[in-house]
């Protein structure tokens, strides 16, 4: 039977610096991104709250998971880069046609060294 290989842990990080290590290669930009629709449940229950006031829980967990694929999919283009470390972190989110949302995660992935500067 194969040998199992451990999965490759990649840092992501918003600041340009890792504390504890250098960057010895810059890889290039590696992002993620999806494209979330919304359904009428959501909209109705928007549309109450708008009344009523409150957070709109459905789009809340909607945005909050997309989040959480969009880093996926930014990480996994850093191991195609053999990278240890992903810095400079942005998310931006913006409408692509009513009723969709775009989610954008973006940095740098980069290779680390032990030391500072």
């Amino acid at each position: 039977m194969p040998k199992k290989t451990e999965e490759k842990h990649i840092l992501v990080c918003t600041t340009e610096e890792v504390p504890g290590y250098k960057v010895s290669e810059y890889l290039g930009m590696v992002w993620g991104t999806s494209v979330q629709a919304r359904f009428i449940g959501q909209d109705l229950i928007a549309a109450l709250k708008i009344v009523v006031g409150g957070e709109v829980w459905p789009y809340t967990k909607m945005m909050n998971e997309a989040k959480h694929y969009v880093i996926r999919r930014m990480v996994n283009n850093a191991k195609q880069l053999n990278a240890d470390a992903i810095i400079g972190v942005r998310m931006e989110s913006g409408q692509i046609v009513p009723g969709t949302t775009e989610i954008f995660a973006y940095g740098t992935a980069v290779k680390l060294k032990k030391g500072s500067k």
